[in-house]
């Protein structure tokens, strides 16, 4: 590190100086490359009857031997004549779809209601297929079976609040006797006073 000498513009030294031993040697370097591939130029496109260029390449079998690369630039060159477009993407919209529950003209138009004399008709027809006919139809050519015990009637619990006590409301809270002596007082003066004191007046003024 000690040889490389900080050198100013324009001055170009002999002695320790890196930079000119390098561009010697690159110099010398390019030299023996332009020879060498003077050389190999001249192998493939001279004139002479050993050079590659003249000699015409044995004919391939495509079944055998690779095509050295012909099918892939035929497909490269088929996909740069095609006629390419951009398709513009567009974000997609939002879609309708028509909701019956909302829609009530979308609805099936409804069923015309029975009249009530048919409805009446067809339970009484479905009660007595059900009742009468179909036990009879089930149970045709079979012995009837031997009755049992009816069942025992029970006692059917209702409850009364006349017996069941927890159901009857709470009682009342009772009044203070101070309170009640203060009503039947309030009762008394507007009962004996108060009330016919108003009527006569009343039948005055009328």
């Amino acid at each position: 590190m000690s040889d490389i000498l900080p050198l100013t513009i324009g001055v170009l030294p002999t002695h320790n100086h890196y930079g000119l031993r390098n561009t010697q040697a690159l110099a010398g370097v390019s030299h023996v490359w332009q020879d060498f591939f003077a050389r190999a130029l001249a192998e493939q496109l001279g004139d002479t009857p050993d050079a590659l260029a003249v000699q015409v390449p044995a004919p391939a079998d495509p079944a055998v031997e690779p095509s050295a690369g012909a099918d892939l630039l035929s497909q490269i060159l088929t996909q740069r004549e095609c006629d390419v477009k951009d398709t513009e993407i567009t974000p997609p919209e939002p879609l309708f779809l028509p909701i019956a529950e909302f829609e009530t003209d979308l609805l099936p138009p409804a069923a015309t209601p029975f009249p009530e004399e048919e409805i009446v008709a067809q339970q009484r027809q479905q009660n007595f297929e059900s009742g009468w006919v179909r036990p009879i139809v089930l149970t045709a050519g079979q012995p009837l079976p031997a009755p049992g015990p009816a069942p025992e009637p029970r006692p059917l619990h209702l409850p009364i609040a006349e017996f069941e006590l927890d159901l009857l409301p709470p009682a009342a809270t009772p009044y203070p006797a101070e309170e009640l002596v203060a009503q039947q007082k309030a009762l008394d003066f507007d009962y004996y006073w108060a009330r016919p004191l108003v009527t006569q007046n009343l039948r005055l003024a009328a």
